[in-house]
């Protein structure tokens, strides 16, 4: 790399292959030990428009380099659809041009002259000619700068150590070169300055000033450095700071550069866009504007050292003044202090003990004067807050801040904010893979990801867990997942060492207010679910929050997460840093926990009522329990709810945990109530398995209760979702045990409720005598208990078993009274279904016109309320009107889509009614064929759900010869 880009196999050069190859192996060594993604590489090998074949053609480049690389080459290694450059110490010029330079200036500060020269002499001795020599691709562009400036920067730090073993006139002639090539660079010309001076050349020296102050006054408008006017002002009263000190006293001189970044890790995996944000944004400063400032935050053990670190290698060639960095220690139990901080900064750059200032005000200011004219990259790291950085920030655009915290410090105004999370899935497995060896990984996939996800992708778990393995390589890798899998002892074994996961969590708790710990704690009792913001209110038992909140995710304890459907911020706690919680928590009192799970169901039920309110009246719940409430301040809660159904959406996962949540903590009347809580909106969107599940979760917490209410109403509820999927032995099953439950506990309209829909199960299996007898009978018992909106359901069933026992006259007068009541009441659900219900009515009269009119009224109505299963409904009638009229186009668009709807939810009785009349209409217009194929879809359909009477009719329609 330094010079033209080439592979040597041995003493030989290897023959590489193309320009294709060459701008591929620059691609791997742009990012060498990284994983680079196949598509990526493809973008900068062809450019914008790759060909077709762009990934075969990649296979067999790799493969060609591979060869060219020979047996103890660098490995090129398919890693997570991409690949991976692996180069040994000392197999890249560049890196070990880097290597030699830093061993080089590490001896100067030791004082060994000797050495720190010689080793600069080799390092700059591997160069070739300038960097990528020849490759002009624009992918190099920015690394071909960096080697160069680091290369110019070597040739500065060679000529001072020249100057300062007193050979003056090798520097002077090397100086004179090199500032022939770098006119503008201003170190070069102060030691050419000095080199002159000592050599009894004072006018040249002073000429050498006049120089470069015009050429930067014409050419660039600017003036010389302070360090340039300082030297200048020195030679012309003969200051005899400049002559030079005796060979035996031999040390750096001031103006060496402080590089104090710590190393990288050797096994840094991803974070590719996050390292490209940050040195962006340090690239990004100007001169005359403010130093640029990145603040990375992030949650304990996620990887903010290691990111910032890398990023600050990264650009370091560009601050050529030096890097300083600084441990903060801000989470630690004594952080480091501002003024002691301030003065190791003064002394590293040397200035003597006794000049260091008292006072922090004048401490800061002196730093800020020292640093006003370099370029310097100042490395904070580990951070407590706004307050400890403050002091160490510089004033002007030359230098650049990286700070990393566990506290976002939006104080800092300027400050560019990175939040880091854990690694991605792919990142997590190559960090594990380059820990424990590809062997190892392979032969265990599944072990693999499953240790994978009980660190939760964390970089510092991983490595944890990484290092136990790879210092037990007898173990397999199930040995360390099974002992993972207790989440009780999780965060023991992710401990080796003074490295731990636990201790790493305690530093942030120990730092945060009693009520946000508190909540911490209390939070991992809810489980890993998605969290919105008010839930902690009620968890700590205050009406307001926000504050507990705010320090939370300020601690980067507790993640912002999304944006829910309703623009509710949504949050999250880690799943070790939850297994901490659950670990604090359980010394906590037992009363206290659980009145804090009382609290927050009881929040939950409230909002869930408060929604369930504004929806269309459902009849399966018949009023609250006794679970204790916990109502939100009622202008939030009412801002919460503002859209149901967006709501119900928005928190339909946690409702389920929160069933679950009361079942696990025997609240079984909460149990209950939360899960029939959600069945309006669950009916609504045709949730059918959340449905189920969260009723079966709650009917064990009521049966083991002995909780006999709780039990019916879940038995109703479990029925008609089996009214819905056809299983209608279940549905009976179901609905005569809450009838039994409901005649225990003496709740008349819930047996009527009961009644009515095992009405509805003998309706839909054609025993119309028994189903008409039930829904009478529960209607004597809802017109006693005044249940209007019971009566009007049950006015419009018995219509409807009138109208199929053939007294159309009667089944109109119901409907009417039905329509009347609906309507009386506001409840325009209950009038569309009444409407749907009437068009029959209407086209068994032989009114068409009528019967359409009714649809259309009621499918508005279904679609304005966004009830997709009703609508459905309402399309299989409208299908059924059209075909009688054998109207093709409407019919076959309004049944094709209700079979659709019906498809998605399950209900296979009523698509297979869809694809019947679909074949019915098909005969009528003389297309058998497609007739044929339409009653096989049916039959297919009936044959699910057993169906003896149309299997029967449809495989007569399928026999050769049938009409």
């Amino acid at each position: 790399m330094l010079g033209p880009v080439t592979a040597w196999h041995g003493p030989n050069e290897s023959r590489v292959g193309s320009a294709k190859h060459l701008r591929l192996l620059a691609v791997l060594l742009l990012h060498v030990n990284e994983r680079v993604d196949r598509d990526r590489i493809i973008e900068l090998v062809w450019g914008g428009e790759p060909p077709r074949s762009a990934v075969n053609l990649l296979q067999k480049y790799v493969g060609e380099l591979r060869r060219a690389f020979g047996v103890d080459g660098p490995e090129l290694l398919p890693i997570a659809g991409g690949y991976r450059l692996r180069l040994r110490t000392g197999q890249l010029d560049s890196t070990r041009f880097a290597e030699l330079v830093d061993t080089a200036r590490a001896k100067w500060a030791d004082g060994d002259l000797v050495e720190a020269q010689a080793l600069l002499r080799e390092a700059l001795a591997l160069w070739r000619g300038p960097a990528y020599d020849g490759f002009d691709a624009e992918i190099v562009d920015t690394e071909r700068a960096r080697l160069d400036e680091l290369r110019i920067s070597a040739l500065e730090d060679l000529a001072e150590i020249t100057l300062a073993r007193g050979q003056h006139d090798i520097a002077a002639a090397e100086l004179a070169r090199l500032t022939k090539e770098h006119p503008y660079r201003e170190r070069l010309r102060e030691l050419q300055m000095i080199a002159l001076y000592r050599q009894g050349r004072r006018a040249e020296a002073l000429a050498v000033f006049d120089t470069v102050r015009v050429l930067l006054a014409d050419e660039l408008g600017i003036d010389p450095g302070v360090r340039l006017r300082r030297c200048h002002e020195l030679i012309l009263r003969g200051d005899p700071e400049l002559e030079p000190g005796a060979e035996s006293a031999e040390a750096p001189a001031p103006a060496m550069p402080v590089r104090q970044l710590p190393l990288e890790v050797s096994d840094f995996v991803g974070r590719t866009e996050q390292v490209a944000e940050v040195t962006a944004a340090l690239r990004a400063r100007t001169p005359d504007g403010p130093p640029a400032i990145v603040a990375v935050a992030g949650g304990p053990g996620v990887g903010k050292s290691s990111l910032v670190v890398r990023a600050a290698h990264r650009v370091s060639a560009e601050f050529p003044d030096g890097q300083l960095y600084f441990d903060l220690a801000g989470t630690s139990d004594t952080p480091q202090q501002p003024a002691q901080l301030l003065a190791e900064a003064l002394r590293a750059l040397s200035v003597a003990g006794n000049a260091i200032p008292d006072r922090l005000a004048e401490r800061a200011a002196l730093y800020r004067s020292l640093l006003a004219d370099r370029r310097m990259l100042v490395v904070l790291d580990d951070a407590g807050d706004a307050e400890q950085v403050r002091p160490m920030l510089p004033a002007t655009g030359g230098c650049a801040v990286l700070i990393t915290s566990r506290t976002l410090l939006t104080e800092l105004p300027g400050a560019r904010q990175i939040d880091l999370d854990v690694l991605s899935p792919a990142e997590a497995g190559e960090l594990l893979t380059g820990i424990v060896g590809p062997d190892r990984i392979a032969a265990e996939p599944a072990e693999t990801a499953a240790i994978l996800a009980h660190c939760g992708n964390l970089p510092l778990a991983i490595r944890i867990a990484g290092a136990r393995l790879a210092g037990r390589p007898a173990w397999s890798l199930r040995v360390l997942r099974e002992r993972l899998t207790d989440e009780s002892r999780r965060l023991t074994e992710l401990r080796i060492g003074h490295l731990g996961v636990r201790a790493s969590v305690e530093l942030s708790v120990r730092l945060l207010p009693a009520d946000a710990a508190r909540a911490l704690s209390l939070l991992g009792l809810l489980g890993a679910h998605t969290l919105p913001g008010w839930i902690v209110g009620p968890l700590l038992g205050r009406p307001d929050a926000d504050d507990v909140l705010d320090a939370l995710v300020d601690a980067s304890l507790l993640r912002l997460t999304t944006t829910d459907a309703i623009g509710q911020p949504r949050y999250r706690l880690h799943d070790l840093i939850r297994a901490y919680a659950v670990e604090s928590a359980a010394g906590m009192p037992y009363r206290e926990r659980q009145d804090a799970i009382v609290r927050v169901l009881g929040a939950w039920l409230s909002l869930a009522e408060r929604a369930t309110d504004l929806m269309p009246t459902s009849l399966l719940s018949l009023g609250p329990g006794s679970a204790p409430r916990w109502p939100l301040a009622d202008e939030t809660a009412g801002r919460l709810v503002a859209d149901p159904l967006g709501w119900f959406d928005a928190e339909r996962e946690t409702l389920l945990g929160a069933v679950r949540l009361a079942a696990e903590w025997r609240l079984d009347e909460l149990a209950w109530e939360l899960a029939a809580s959600a069945v309006t909106y669950y009916d609504h969107r045709c949730q059918h398995e959340d449905w189920q599940l969260g009723h079966h979760i709650a009917l064990d917490a009521v049966r083991e209760a002995g909780n006999l209410r709780g039990e019916s109403v879940l038995l109703r509820g479990l029925g008609q979702v089996h009214i819905y999927r056809d299983d209608f032995a279940e549905a009976e099953l179901a609905l005569n045990t809450a009838r039994d439950r409901c005649q225990r506990t003496g709740d008349k309209l819930g047996d009527a409720l009961a009644l009515a829909m095992l009405g509805a199960v003998n309706r839909a299996q054609g025993r119309h005598d028994e189903a008409l007898a039930q829904l009478r009978h529960a209607l004597v018992i809802a017109v006693a208990d005044q249940a209007r909106h019971m009566e009007a359901h049950l006015r419009c069933s018995i219509a409807l078993m009138l109208l199929a026992q053939g007294d159309v006259d009667g089944a109109a007068e119901w409907f009417d009274e039905s329509l009347r009541q609906a309507t009386a009441l506001g409840d325009r659900h209950r009038v569309a279904v009444v409407l749907r219900r009437q068009s029959t009515l209407y086209d068994r009269r032989g009114d068409p016109a009528a019967a359409l009119d009714c649809l259309a009224r009621a499918l508005d109505t279904f679609v304005e309320l966004a009830d997709e299963r009703c609508a459905a409904y309402t399309l299989l009638e409208v299908g059924r009107v059209h075909v009688g009229q054998r109207d093709r186009g409407p019919a076959a668009e309004a049944l094709e889509s209700a079979a659709a709807v019906f498809s998605r939810h399950g209900d296979r009785r009523d698509e297979a009614e869809c694809w019947r009349l679909l074949a019915e209409l098909d005969l009528l217009l003389g297309e058998s064929d497609t007739a044929l194929g339409h009653y096989d879809r049916a039959l297919r359909l009936w044959q699910t759900v057993g169906d003896a009477d149309q299997i029967t009719a449809a495989v007569a329609a399928l026999a050769p010869g049938a009409p």
